[in-house]
């Protein structure tokens, strides 16, 4: 008959947890307790879990962006883009001009193409960027004054021209529509 090293106990009489399971879960409350001591409430403070958007708005209009370019639909697929993030990242839901609080607006200044890669065996060209240069303003309905106001803001959108690949370029169109409704909705975030 063997008998086997009686359980350490912790001071209340439970067994004492081992192994990496106790292991795991000491480092979550470890992390809980920092997570939670980094938490202010005043964002001067520290850390804060308060949104970083302007306080005192609600709405936002964003009429179509305003594009003399050739590229006609980049100006509405940019407008889309931006109304969909602000949906989904800000606090503001988009209305009509003569409701809203705000108005973002824009003008798309330049879109260009730009070589990236040649295909040595064709000299064709093989990954493109299409980049975007915008200028917008969001502005307090009330004042008539600017809250982020910023001249050529641009971004750029790849895209593989060539064969086998060839994506079209409506793909770097999306990218950078993308990129650009990503960075300026960041923009609106209350300054650092």
């Amino acid at each position: 008959m063997t008998h086997s090293a009686p359980r350490e106990r912790s001071r209340r009489g439970a067994p004492a947890p081992r192994g990496p399971a106790a292991v795991a879960a000491l480092a979550a409350a470890f992390a809980c307790v920092l997570l939670l001591s980094g938490c202010a409430s005043n964002p001067t403070d520290g850390w804060s879990t308060a949104s970083s958007f302007p306080s005192g708005y609600r709405t936002v209009a964003v009429p179509v962006f305003e594009n003399p370019t050739y590229d006609r639909s980049v100006g509405y697929q940019l407008t889309d883009a931006v109304v969909k993030e602000i949906q989904q990242n800000t606090p503001y839901r988009v209305t009509s001009e003569a409701k809203a609080d705000t108005v973002l607006r824009g003008t798309i200044r330049e879109v260009r193409r730009r070589e990236l890669s040649k295909s040595l065996a064709t000299g064709l060209s093989e990954e493109m960027v299409l980049q975007v240069t915008v200028d917008y303003e969001w502005v307090d309905m009330k004042t008539g004054k600017p809250i982020v106001a910023r001249q050529g803001f641009s971004s750029g959108g790849t895209f593989i021209a060539s064969r086998p690949q060839a994506e079209p370029i409506d793909l770097g169109n999306y990218n950078v529509v993308q990129q650009l409704a990503g960075d300026i909705v960041a923009s609106m975030q209350t300054n650092w």
